[in-house]
């Protein structure tokens, strides 16, 4: 009886069972040894980590990594209230699941343990900080601020040079509403005058 196969692994990477195939012709077989071995840990149906070890013990997968294997590669940015809260611009808001804004699924994924909001939402590539900007705008409800509070904020951080304003006004005008490209101009107004 030939040996089992011991597939060369990256620690810290998350697998699709499918990526098992290279290794042995079932690859959900596979997979189920790999697990009852310790060398893999299933973060949901077809998806699995490959432990990082670390000083304390087992290091869990980035958001990062879970999102790029769940998603096989697909573009996706994580936005949210991390990210809001960081513009300085009286946003606090908290969520208790990761907000991913993608291009191919949408809907709420419990993947190791963690909750993610996906949404199919077009965006930059590289995300700027005034897109940013735009996203809260876009999220204002969700993130607790009221929008003239926000353009009043976003007036001053303007006049302090935090954002630059002609990418603002375009990054606006493209992922926009109307509500939002009309506070966010109103903000470039108020600030040049």
């Amino acid at each position: 009886m030939p040996s089992a196969v011991h597939p060369v692994l990256e620690p810290g990477r998350v697998y699709r069972t499918k990526e098992l195939a290279t290794w042995g012709v079932n690859a959900p077989r596979l997979a189920r040894r790999l697990v009852g071995e310790g060398v893999l840990i299933p973060l949901a149906h077809g998806l699995y980590a490959c432990p990082k070890r670390g000083r304390f013990g087992v290091v869990a997968p980035s958001d990062e990594a879970i999102m790029k294997a769940f998603l096989e590669g697909s573009p996706f940015v994580f936005t949210g209230p991390d990210r809001w809260n960081a513009l300085g611009l009286g946003s606090t808001a908290v969520f208790a699941s990761a907000l991913v804004y993608n291009t191919k699924r949408s809907g709420r994924f419990e993947l190791g343990g963690r909750t993610f909001e996906l949404r199919r939402v077009s965006f930059p590539q590289p995300p700027t900080l005034e897109w940013f900007v735009v996203d809260l705008f876009e999220n204002a409800g969700s993130a607790g601020v009221v929008p003239a509070a926000l353009t009043r904020a976003l007036t001053r951080a303007l006049k302090r040079g935090a954002f630059d304003v002609r990418r603002l006004g375009e990054m606006s005008d493209r992922f926009g509403r109307q509500s939002t490209r009309e506070w966010i101009h109103e903000a470039i107004r108020s600030a040049s005058a």
